[in-house]
Order: structure tokens, then C-alpha cells, then sequence
């Protein structure tokens, strides 16, 4: 269930717009914390999430993360494997694969295709494998101290999950991918000096 969900968030994928946030996300984002809504979707076996992350670093610097399927296997836990399968050769789109597996769950197969507005944004939707639902949207917005990025997406995951448990689920893991995806575009943060 947690790689799911995590695939879901660091999937790469064309234009979005940006989030409108509500005064409690600017807060939380002004003390360096991801914000991370997570609803259920009016069809009643998908979720929505909306997210984003201040990161101190440029967008250049994120998108390359964002893209590097080496980065997702240390950003999302139980992600096994992530390939591209194809992709444009101007860079404009790609087509990835990525396998998870968490304990007492079978391994999910998740096939997107990205579509890229680099380094702007991109767009994601499933094109096979498990996942019922997988659709989506980053956006990269410079800001006076780095980047704002931003997410959305609809997902389901091949099995039923409580409703409840999913939600609660999707808000920790997607608030710690977010924070990953940060450590790695800015480095390790120094250690602190013994007293």
C-alpha cells in the first residue's frame, strides 16, 4: 500500500497549474514542512491528493531528481524497481515502470506516461499495469528563497483499502516523500557540532 502511494507522488509527469493554498499550507510551508491534503474522489474508489514543499534549490536541480529513477528508489520506500521503457527523444514525454512491494501485499506493477514542461511541470497518466487509477500533475514555481513544488493527482490502488487507512496512509507518506525529494536536491543537512 505505502509504495503505491508513493509511486503515486514521485511519478514524473507536462504543463499544470499551480495549487491554490489555503492559509494553514502557507504556514506550514513557511516553517519548512510539507503541506498534504488527501480527500476521497466522488467516484468512491479513488483519492485525491494535493501537496507541496519549499525546496532551497533550483528548479534545474529538482527537476533532475524528480526524473532519476535511481533518486526514486531512496525516496520511496518499498519501490523495487523503476525503468524507463521509452521515451521521446527531444525529452518531451517518457514512458516508466516501476515495482513495489510492502509487506503482506502483493507486488504492484505501475506503467505512466509523463509528459514534460521542463523544468516547469509535467503531467502523468497510467497507461497499464495494476493501478486502477493514476493520474496527475507537478508544478515547479520559482519563488524568492527557491522553488514551490507543487502536486496533485487521483489514485486507486488494485486491491480495497479502508477508506480511512488510505487517507492516513497517503498524508505520511506523501509528507515523507516530499521531504526526500528535498534532502536529495539539497544535500544532507550539515552535522550539527558536539558541545
Amino acid at each position: 500500500m505505502r509504495a503505491l502511494i508513493l509511486i503515486a507522488v514521485l511519478a514524473t509527469a507536462g504543463p499544470a497549474r499551480a495549487l491554490d493554498l489555503p492559509p494553514r499550507a502557507e504556514d506550514l510551508l513557511d516553517r519548512g514542512q510539507p503541506w498534504v491534503e488527501v480527500k476521497a474522489d466522488a467516484d468512491g474508489y479513488s483519492g485525491q491528493i494535493r501537496a507541496a514543499i519549499d525546496i532551497p534549490a533550483s528548479k534545474e536541480t529538482i527537476w533532475a531528481k524528480m526524473l532519476d529513477c535511481d533518486a526514486a528508489l531512496r525516496m520511496v520506500p518499498n519501490l523495487k524497481s523503476c525503468r524507463v521503457l521509452d521515451r521521446d527523444p527531444q525529452g518531451r514525454w517518457d514512458v516508466r515502470e516501476q515495482i513495489s512491494s510492502a509487506a503482506f501485499l502483493p507486488s504492484v506493477r505501475n506503467v505512466y506516461r509523463s509528459d514534460y514542461d521542463k523544468p516547469n511541470g509535467l503531467r502523468f497518466q497510467r497507461t497499464g499495469g495494476d493501478m486502477r487509477v493514476f493520474e496527475g500533475s507537478w508544478r515547479l514555481e520559482t519563488r524568492p528563497d527557491g522553488v514551490r513544488v507543487s502536486y496533485q493527482a487521483r489514485a486507486a490502488a488494485p486491491f480495497t483499502v479502508p477508506g480511512w487507512i488510505a487517507r492516513a496512509t497517503l498524508r505520511h507518506d506523501v509528507s515523507v516523500a516530499l521531504l526526500a525529494l528535498r534532502r536529495e536536491a539539497v544535500g544532507p543537512s550539515p552535522a550539527k557540532a558536539a558541545p
